[in-house]
């Protein structure tokens, strides 16, 4: 059925004034909710950990020195996430996305089980590799499929699709206490749902982009060695975007990968706030970051990417700033919503001009590379933290250490091309096959 032919999508299932601000097709529609779904309750589990460490902490006896160099550890999944994202540029987004829903999903079951430190580690590191890889081919199916006229829209509703998750994780988070069997509940809950979605994923259909490209992609990777070349070639014929957006990606993970890790944790033993006042808190911000992720989304696409991303990361590193500079007054929450608002709408719209400005054939491999870039500089950022938390004997100092750097991704930013309002090929024209 070609687009013409095709039904309009309804999205009943946005609320008004989320929904895409032209008619889209039908089959636009079917992807966004296979793709938004997914990523709400991949949001919800990833941020289950930041969320109830002090639980976890206590469960698994773990130090607290070691809070944070265990979540450097679960970013360091992102390396075997990149290389086995690479492959969906040889052999599909559909096929790739199928296998990663339902592995998420058993090792996110499996960490309800666990039994001490090692296991967490391992069986959430595991489930991270392929949550992260989800992650990363859902911007580039939705940066393929939908309108070019309404990407920016479409990046921000499904970054705020996935802080809707972590507000679901927050409001589940209020009643930890009471759960049975406490945190570990969370896990079974969220790895529930999503065998649930895995199942429905079956009815994703490969994007039209990749279709078109298929044989040439086929051809591309039997000639010259298939993924790794891949990267090769993207780093060739784009070092100066590639450059760039490492760089912007990685001092953006670096400055904002503590603190979003160890913020409900800061609220709790620094401000002594319960679980119900932070899944409170967390609910409100979730709000807000929601709705600034779909406004960030539509002004990009009418201001430039560009423009709100620099917004974004301006808004993200003064929240923060405040929020860990040892105030304790009635504004608090307000710097903390702000920075969640920055950080969650800079992130999702870096995650689409990331897949934005690259071909077809080079699209899955550069969102790999997207994720490797800020996760390493979060990682990075969190396992130096826990060397700065016995240095300063708090988080809050540790942690403005780290927003430092993120002068560097505001500048390095403005060296990328611009995609609003652009159709894909005029931004980079696939590649003559090989």
């Amino acid at each position: 059925m070609s687009e013409a032919e095709d039904p309009k999508g309804k999205f009943y299932w946005l609320p008004p004034g989320v929904q895409p601000p032209i008619a889209l097709p039908r089959r636009q529609e079917i992807v966004f909710l296979l793709v938004g779904t997914t990523m709400l309750f991949s949001g919800y589990d990833l941020n289950i950990y930041g969320l109830a460490i002090p639980q976890i902490q206590q469960s698994l006896h773990l130090s607290e020195n070691e809070v944070g160099p265990i979540v450097s550890y679960f970013r360091l999944a992102a390396i075997p996430a990149m290389m086995l994202a690479l492959t969906a540029d040889l052999f599909g987004r559909r096929r790739l996305l199928l296998f990663t829903v339902f592995l998420e999903a058993v090792f996110t079951l499996l960490t309800a089980f666990v039994q001490d430190r090692e296991q967490f580690i391992a069986v959430q590191i595991m489930a991270r590799i392929f949550g992260y890889c989800d992650e990363m081919l859902g911007f580039v199916v939705i940066a393929e499929e939908i309108d070019a006229r309404v990407r920016g829209w479409g990046t921000g509703v499904l970054g705020a699709m996935n802080s809707t998750g972590a507000g679901v994780a927050a409001l589940l988070f209020a009643a930890v206490t009471i759960l049975p069997y406490g945190w570990r509940s969370m896990y079974f809950i969220g790895g529930s749902v999503l065998l649930i979605l895995a199942y429905y994923r079956r009815w994703l259909p490969e994007t039209k982009r990749f279709e078109i490209r298929k044989e040439e992609i086929k051809a591309l990777g039997s000639k010259i060695g298939g993924t790794s070349d891949a990267l090769r070639r993207l780093l060739h014929e784009y070092p100066g975007r590639v450059t760039a957006l490492v760089i912007t990606l990685f001092a953006f993970g670096l400055a904002t990968g503590p603190a979003a890790v160890l913020m409900s944790k800061y609220l709790q033993q620094t401000h002594h706030y319960t679980a119900g006042q932070v899944s409170t808190l967390y609910v409100l911000g979730g709000f807000v970051a929601v709705v600034g992720n779909i406004l960030a989304g539509r002004l990009s696409d009418r201001v430039g990417r560009k423009t709100m991303i620099f917004m974004g990361a301006a808004v993200t590193a003064s929240g923060f700033g405040l929020f860990f500079s040892g105030y304790d007054g009635p504004y608090l929450p307000a710097f903390w919503i702000a920075a969640l608002f920055g950080y969650f709408s800079g992130d999702a719209l870096l995650a689409g001009m990331a897949v934005e400005i690259v071909p077809t054939a080079y699209r899955a491999t550069m969102g790999g590379l997207r994720y490797l870039s800020i996760y390493l500089g979060g990682a990075l950022g969190l396992f130096l933290e826990g060397y700065l938390y016995d240095r300063f004997g708090a988080h809050g100092p540790a942690i403005l250490v780290f927003l430092c750097a993120m002068p560097v991704a505001l500048v390095s930013v403005l060296f990328l091309p611009e995609p609003a309002q652009r159709v894909l090929e005029d931004i980079a024209p696939e590649p003559p096959p090989v």
